[in-house]
């Protein structure tokens, strides 16, 4: 079964720190760019960084920039996001996925293959 599972997720106090892993299985992470996304409540998912598929160059919406960290390490079939100094509007369900495009656009309908999501809450 072709599928990936976020992990990491979870309560935190503003200016904290959380680390999210996306794993994958049945699909070889190396051949495919990856996003991650976020969607907070009434709100419609958006893209928040993205990385190549050897992972040298990166990509990041300005809310994020300079706060969260975007990796992945291909022989363990695995992307991370690092989120430092969280914010409650960082409040989300955060997604992984999977695309084939060189380049990790920000725009959902690139985007082939999709986690479940993972609840991050950030508290003021």
């Amino acid at each position: 079964q072709v599928q990936l599972v976020e992990s990491g997720g979870g309560l935190v106090q503003a200016g904290g720190s959380l680390r999210l892993s996306c794993a994958a299985s049945g699909r070889t992470l190396s051949g495919y760019a990856m996003g991650w996304f976020r969607q907070a409540p009434g709100k419609e998912r958006e893209f928040v960084a993205g990385i190549s598929r050897s992972g040298g160059s990166t990509f990041y919406a300005d809310s994020v920039k300079g706060r969260f960290t975007i990796s992945r390490d291909n022989a363990k079939n695995t992307g991370t996001l690092q989120m430092n100094s969280l914010k409650p509007e960082d409040t989300a369900v955060y997604y992984c996925a999977t695309t084939w495009a060189l380049i990790p656009g920000n725009k959902e309908r690139q985007y082939d293959l999709w986690g479940q999501g993972t609840q991050v809450t950030v508290s003021s």
